[in-house]
């Protein structure tokens, strides 16, 4: 019997180039010349294909009308009717499929104008892999955004990875292409085969895929993200009250596949379960806040750290699946640790199977390299005035919001984001449309997630690592600011690393370095990073870079994490800072926990923990961050001896705190310090203690103030300031009479 399918119509089948699929597979009614229904299948790999009457049972052999496996059999007279395939394979077995062009199109008109708007800010519940049962029968449902593609399929497992067999439905001018695959399930490995213009073939990770497979593999997999029971209601109740800006706020920065490893099983990274029992525990025992994970989402290179991202919305597979991950965000919250992931808007990788080039056409990303490239890492730059990567994005932070309730998000390389000309030499950028350097999209962008997640998500937490001076990045929105919670202090951070490497006889030369950062310190919400970029690439550890013998240094290292705590700001620190651990961080390593084992090491960690109780216990260090009604100078001249007083105050008048540091290695005894009143004041931190490792150069606990002015005030106190030492004294109302 001749095909009803023309030469063209099965040569576009057969080769691959067909984009409406569903309009020649499957079963079709053939019209009023020739009265009855049509069934089409195409499987290369079978030998027989057969439909099976649903009805009846009965079995139907169909001819084959092509050698490459198109097969095509006419009901005549007959109306469309429920069926199904059998398929015998060349070793002669069989199997009872349902057909996937039988099934209807699940995108609605609404769903294609959304994403075309880029203001589905939830298009992960439509785009990627979700199992789904239509009309009876469980499968998946498949969704990519591939505009200028010619054909895109699913391939996997299921069809021996030739993108021949499973082809998508283009819908129209949307640049949306979708199939229903009955049979799969969550855990099924899967990509999309896109083929384009200019003979472009490409196999790629689905932008939306909610799960990958271990590198050095890179298929997605299916999965189904809805079905946790989550514990957390407490503490997401909570968190949605809370004024962040007034509370305590001290991040560990961890990169999970470094904090330890188990080196009795070949120096294997630890799973996202045993994390839950390892470094749970640890955060809460030391006191931290927060916890920020570099980048968790799927990357195909260790050595990038997770910054070169490929699969925004897949937790990484090298420690477990995405519900293990859901698991240790809950087991956070349970015990009163927030999460914040390292997320990166800022650039993509060049890897063949993620969004680069995506459908043969620079989609995702700029074509012209002047606005599409960073060369230094040999990344892309997203489009984000294209509506379709703005959604992908901010659907992006709304997922991990939504689906793994992360508590906030610091936004990585914002600086590269804002400036057209970052890292660029003259002649390799394009200016703005009003001949500027500011990148008018991104900002745009930046704004808008900040709204988005603000909006959708009370208690959420944004930070910015911006390294300029660009005005009101933690500003409100609707005040012209960009709308971050948290800027990183960058500035702080240098200038303070600058002057603790220096040898302490010439630190008073440099004075203004410690000082300097209050001229600013309330322009913006800032948060002091000691971050993971301080301690690689020949930077050395915190520990190696104090100067001194080996006392010393542990000596500074104290004083310099006192210094940080009394200073305004929110605090940051990165693993294996708290413990003084001597090498350079590497990534493929474990930190050197074993210097536990010696007292300077545990005193260390002793004092990074009791200050992270200090922060959250006393109010005067961390209520108000942001003005001047927090901070005084009670003296910062005093800059032939290196020395530095300050005063924190909380809301209430009674909560305060006097701080003396010393920067030399000299013991300044009976010095005075300036206070605001008098009474009794209570010596709580002193870094030279003997639990700390110091030498116990101390005070009195209790101190009383004389009324004798002394550095601009009324009152001042006797205090001993030990070397390369800090003290804290909390201001006691409560002890009149009794010291």
């Amino acid at each position: 019997m001749k095909p009803i399918l023309s030469e063209p119509e099965i040569n576009a089948l057969i080769y691959g180039m067909h984009g409406a699929p569903f309009s020649l597979l499957g079963m079709h009614e053939t019209g009023a010349k020739k009265p009855g229904v049509v069934v089409r299948v195409f499987r290369p790999y079978a030998t027989k294909a057969e439909v099976v009457r649903t009805s009846d049972g009965q079995v139907f052999e169909m001819p084959r009308i092509h050698a490459d496996g198109l097969y095509e059999l006419f009901f005549p007279n007959a109306k469309p009717f429920a069926y199904s395939l059998r398929l015998t394979w060349f070793d002669k077995s069989t199997a009872d499929l349902e057909d996937p062009y039988r099934f209807p199109l699940q995108l609605t008109d609404l769903d294609m104008y959304l994403l075309g708007e880029g203001t589905n800010y939830r298009a992960y519940n439509k785009m990627g892999a979700h199992p789904l049962t239509v009309d009876g029968v469980a499968g998946v449902h498949f969704a990519v955004w591939a505009p200028n593609a010619v054909r895109v399929s699913v391939v996997g497992w299921f069809n021996n990875w030739d993108g021949r067999i499973h082809p998508m439905q283009q819908r129209g001018s949307s640049g949306l292409w979708e199939l229903f695959l009955p049979h799969l399930k969550p855990g099924d490995l899967y990509k999309f085969e896109v083929k384009g213009h200019n003979a472009f073939l490409a196999q790629k990770a689905d932008p939306y895929a909610f799960a990958s497979e271990l590198r050095p593999r890179s298929a997605s997999m299916v999965w189904d993200v809805d079905k946790y029971a989550w514990r957390d209601a407490d503490w997401m109740a909570a968190r949605a009250k809370k004024h962040w800006l007034e509370e305590p706020i001290s991040v560990y920065e961890v990169h999970l596949s470094s904090w330890r490893r188990n080196p009795d099983d070949h120096n294997r990274m630890l799973s996202y379960a045993e994390l839950a029992e390892t470094l749970i525990p640890y955060v809460k025992k030391m006191g931290y806040t927060h916890v920020e994970m570099l980048p968790i989402s799927e990357h195909p290179f260790d050595g990038s750290w997770g910054y070169q991202t490929i699969g925004y919305y897949s937790p990484t597979s090298r420690f477990g699946t995405p519900d293990d991950f859901t698991a240790f965000v809950d087991k956070c919250h349970q015990e009163g640790i927030g999460v914040v992931i390292d997320w990166v808007p800022a650039h993509f990788p060049k890897d063949g199977h993620g969004l680069a080039y995506f459908d043969g056409t620079h989609l995702y990303e700029h074509e012209d390299p002047r606005q599409g490239e960073h060369k230094e890492w040999g990344t892309y730059i997203f489009n984000y005035g294209r509506n379709e990567v703005r959604a992908f994005l901010l659907s992006n932070a709304i997922f991990l919001a939504d689906v793994y309730h992360i508590d906030g998000l610091r936004v990585d390389a914002v600086a590269s984001m804002l400036y057209l000309d970052y890292s660029r030499n003259e002649g390799e950028w394009i200016p703005n449309k009003f001949g500027g350097r500011e990148n008018l999209d991104a900002v745009d962008f930046l704004k808008k997630f900040n709204e988005l997640v603000h909006q959708e998500y009370p208690g959420f937490l944004t930070f910015a690592e911006e390294s300029t001076a660009w005005p009101m990045v933690s500003r409100p929105v609707y005040l012209g600011g960009l709308g971050f919670d948290l800027k990183w202090n960058m500035g702080w951070m240098h200038d303070t690393l600058d002057y603790m490497q220096k040898d302490p006889l010439f630190r008073k030369y440099h004075h203004h370095e410690m000082t300097f950062s209050m001229i600013y310190a309330f322009n913006e919400n800032f948060i002091l990073p000691f971050s993971h970029d301080e301690v690689v690439h020949g930077k050395g550890s915190m520990l190696a870079k104090m100067p001194g013998d080996m006392w010393q240094q542990f000596a500074n290292q104290r004083l310099l994490y006192a210094f940080m705590y009394a200073h305004p700001g929110k605090k940051l620190t990165f693993m294996g800072m708290e413990i003084g651990q001597w090498r350079e961080w590497q990534h493929n390593e474990s930190l050197d926990w074993h210097l536990l084992q010696y007292d300077s090491h545990s005193g260390l960690q002793r004092l990074a923990r009791d200050l992270n109780e200090m922060l959250k216990g006393f109010p005067c260090l961390h209520q108000i961050d942001f003005s001047w009604e927090g901070f005084e100078w009670i003296d910062l001249n005093d800059w032939e001896n290196s020395m530095l007083f300050t005063l924190r105050k909380g809301k209430h008048p009674d909560d305060l705190m006097v701080c003396g540091f010393n920067f030399t290695p000299v013991p300044r005894a009976e010095y005075r310090m300036g206070v605001p009143r008098a009474g009794t004041y209570e010596e709580v931190l002193n870094t030279d203690a003997t639990i700390y490792g110091g030498s116990g150069v101390g005070n009195p606990r209790f101190v009383k103030a004389e009324r004798r002015e002394w550095q601009g005030r009324e009152y001042s106190i006797p205090v001993v300031v030990p070397p390369l030492g800090a003290v804290y004294f909390r201001y006691r109302p409560d002890m009149e009479g009794h010291v």
